[in-house]
């Protein structure tokens, strides 16, 4: 209105005056003048209303980032020992979960390697900060079978305390679903296409956070399940 004041300030109060004489004029008037006392107040509404923005955590994601907080899956498998492990085995220790597969050239290295480098990132981030397992389940048991297992321990560069999972075709294939992984394996040539996945565990053995694997993206979230579990434990 401010503006059309301003280019055309006299033939608006001229049309307006032609407005005024009318009755059907004057009801128009009136009712231009109702909807925007109307606007205005429900401007006014929604500013007195308006809630502040979730708290900006300083990090790559946003703070609505979704936290999945369920149980983790306890399908027993077989570790690079030849021994029976599930979550629970992890005795407090948070932990990230991932699936790779030997013959991977591709995803697998490269998530691998990021988990790894996000684990020693959030060491020299946050020391006193219990550093998390990583655990790797293969996508492949009919080559990666648990005899193959220390070999692939060592290719993918795993340190003490991690774990590397295979076991019989059947049970990886149940333990993969109950982790919610997507893939598809090519029976001629054996490869798998999956994506790429990390979850974020607690001490507690529960999922935190899904993630994709960037090494950004899993120290913050790592971080965030640290300082939740951390306020969880105070009395």
């Amino acid at each position: 209105f401010a503006l059309l004041m301003v280019g055309w300030g006299s033939e608006l109060s001229r049309a307006i005056i032609r407005l005024r004489l009318t009755r059907g004029g004057r009801v128009a008037l009136r009712g231009l003048a109702v909807g925007a006392l109307a606007a205005l107040a429900l401007v006014g509404v929604r500013v007195l209303s308006a809630r502040p923005a979730p708290p900006d955590l300083g990090g790559l994601l946003p703070a609505t980032y979704p936290r999945l907080d369920g149980p983790a899956p306890l399908v027993a498998l077989v570790d690079q020992h030849g021994e029976r492990f599930t979550i629970r085995d992890l005795r407090g220790r948070p932990a990230l979960v991932t699936f790779a597969f030997g013959h991977c050239e591709t995803v697998c290295p490269l998530v691998v390697h990021n988990a790894l480098a996000a684990r020693r990132r959030l060491a020299e981030r946050r020391p006193g900060t219990p550093p998390p397992a990583l655990v790797v389940v293969t996508l492949d048991p009919w080559r990666d079978t648990p005899a193959r297992l220390p070999t692939l321990f060592e290719r993918w560069m795993l340190e003490e305390g991690d774990i590397a999972l295979s076991g019989p075709v059947e049970q990886v294939n149940r333990a993969l679903d109950a982790w919610g992984v997507v893939r598809q394996r090519d029976p001629a040539t054996g490869d798998v296409v999956h994506p790429a996945l990390v979850y974020v565990l607690d001490g507690s053995g529960r999922i935190a956070y899904a993630s994709t694997g960037a090494v950004d993206q899993l120290v913050e979230l790592m971080e965030r399940t640290a300082v939740r579990t951390s306020s969880a434990r105070r009395p």
